[in-house]
């Protein structure tokens, strides 16, 4: 890959100087410099013709990486966990400040360094010691963590639902198979239409989700098929309010949120990044936010406690079939089940790109194998991997595990990484002068440290006992994927110390980060290469 990209004019000290006078900084030390200046100035110099995300794409991006399956798939979990209406809505809440919080981080991060990467460009920015550690870490967060899967299997869920086929382990999981491969395919193989089947599928998903917000208020009123359920009339009777429930609930809301840093994975790749993440990211929260609260209240209008708490991941169907009857139950069912394909292109999307970043920077093995566009123009190795880990996830769970483990699987991590990208910021709003930090766009430290508080709550409270009957496992241990999750994160520990540390070494080099322009395509990017040492620096590795 070296022999097809320049270097950027480095210096150690300043790095390449923007035209207000600022830096994007190639640093051995582990980061890069974003100095003050107008929003055009900040942006990487990427050929036009590669910008291909304007700010509607940017909006469903994000509102598809959303509202996936959490809406429809999490709310009766949520329900047992708190044990009440009032409580239940109150956890929403709570999420959704968390989840406006983290936008708000990642809009300040994505402003200040607007390029493909997200959360891994501000953890090499802001830790730099020990050298390339936060690259590392990163890597096996990437790697090894299978978004795609959860989605995959509630698809397969509602779809044999619709067809009033018996759910078993294996026809749910073959039929998510086949989602997640159509979406590794489309994205593969037709970048461009992938993009328009994905805005096709939110503009249905945001149809769907207002169809069930208008049939609750007519259920409000009393327009059921079944008996009016009256949860309402008294709110938080049953309410539980254990640790575990309370987190774990509160894990399902933020499962329900993840994605409001999608549009920051492919920067490089929106029109004008910093005024149309400025533009979608709050645009998409304050919408999703809305429709969230409206759809739960619409879902206790018409299911009861009782129905609420048995059905599991199919509530949206029970509720189509309280307020329309049994016909509109399967179709609707479909409809849900597309809606969660929507979210399955958009989390392969974004997820295909990350790994591709990381081949770019000659990070993993066989790194122009997972840097390539070809042969469609398109990060079809990076999809790949990422396809092939989310069907290991989805695979291997035990029946009635499955979507649970995956959900909490993925948000723990996530949690870890939050705590690193909020106390990250916090760091750059004290030590200001010293980064050089002046990004257009401000979250504020009240909301950083909020943010970073709930992070460590999520990561903490999991490992308290759940109460009888509380565990949202069969025959799994409640605490198993917190343990997972640490070692995911442990893992890219370890790669870091084979790759960064052991290797240079045994091999007498050290590892070198240069940002290079590609002339190809004009992206900017930071690429590792090995420089070897000489007699007099061997001798001091060794010491």
């Amino acid at each position: 890959m070296l022999d097809k990209i320049r270097s950027y004019v480095t210096h150690r000290n300043s790095g390449p100087q923007t035209a207000s006078g600022g830096a994007i900084k190639d640093s051995s030390q582990g980061g890069f410099e974003a100095g003050p200046g107008d929003e055009s100035q900040l942006q990487p110099t990427i050929s036009q013709t590669k910008r291909q995300i304007g700010t509607i794409s940017a909006f469903f991006l994000i509102f598809n990486r959303m509202v996936g399956t959490g809406i429809f798939a999490t709310p009766s979990t949520i329900f047992s966990l708190s044990g009440s209406v009032g409580l239940t809505l109150f956890i929403w809440v709570a999420g959704m400040i968390i989840a406006s919080c983290g936008m708000a981080v990642y809009l300040e991060f994505g402003t200040g360094i607007p390029r493909n990467g997200g959360e891994k460009n501000y953890l090499e920015f802001v830790y730099r010691k020990p050298k390339y550690l936060a690259t590392g870490f990163y890597t096996g967060y990437v790697i090894l963590l299978g978004w795609a899967g959860s989605n995959s299997v509630v698809f397969g869920e509602y779809i044999l639902h619709a067809a009033q086929v018996e759910v078993t382990r294996w026809n749910q999981r073959g039929v998510g198979l086949a989602c997640i491969t159509a979406a590794f395919l489309i994205h593969g193989c037709a970048l461009k239409w992938g993009l328009r089947l994905q805005n096709l599928l939110g503009v249905f998903k945001l149809v769907i989700v207002l169809l069930i917000v208008v049939s609750g208020w007519a259920a409000l009123g009393g327009a059921l098929k079944v008996p009016k359920p009256h949860n309402f009339d008294n709110a938080f009777e049953g309410t539980t309010g254990s640790a575990y429930g309370v987190v774990t609930a509160l894990y399902n809301v933020i499962w329900s949120y993840i994605g409001y840093s999608n549009a920051n994975y492919a920067l490089s790749e929106t029109k004008d990044p910093i005024r149309t993440l400025k533009r979608a990211a709050p645009t998409a929260i304050i919408a999703v936010s809305v429709l969230y609260m409206l759809v739960n209240i619409s879902y206790f209008a018409a299911v009861s406690k009782e129905e609420i708490a048995t059905s599991g991941r199919i509530l949206a169907a029970s509720f189509f079939r309280n307020v329309f009857g049994h016909r509109a139950e399967r179709a609707l069912s479909v409809f849900v089940a597309l809606s969660a394909f929507g979210n399955v292109l958009s989390v392969i999307f974004s997820q295909g790109r990350l790994v591709q970043e990381l081949g770019r920077e000659g990070i993993l093995p066989f790194s122009r194998f997972w840097a390539s566009n070809k042969p469609f123009n398109a990060p079809l190795a990076g999809l790949f991997e990422h396809w092939l880990v989310s069907v290991i996830i989805m695979l291997a769970p035990p029946p009635g595990d499955a979507y649970n483990f995956i959900l909490n699987v993925i948000s723990y991590p996530l949690s870890i990484v939050n705590c690193f990208v909020a106390a990250g910021l916090l760091y750059l709003y004290w030590k200001r002068a010293e980064f050089n930090w002046t990004p257009p766009f401000r979250a504020t430290w009240p909301v950083a440290l909020l943010f970073l508080l709930s992070n460590i709550y999520l990561v903490v409270a999991p490992f308290v006992p759940p109460d009888h009957g509380q565990n949202v496992y069969k025959s799994l241990p409640y605490y198993l994927h917190c343990v997972v999750g640490m070692g995911i994160i442990a893992a890219g520990g370890v790669y870091w110390l084979i790759w960064a540390v052991l290797l240079p070494r045994l091999g007498h080099y050290e590892l070198v980060r240069e940002t290079h322009i590609d002339e190809l395509d004009g992206w900017e990017r930071n690429v590792f290469s090995r420089r070897k040492l000489n007699p007099a620096e061997k001798r001091n590795s060794s010491i």
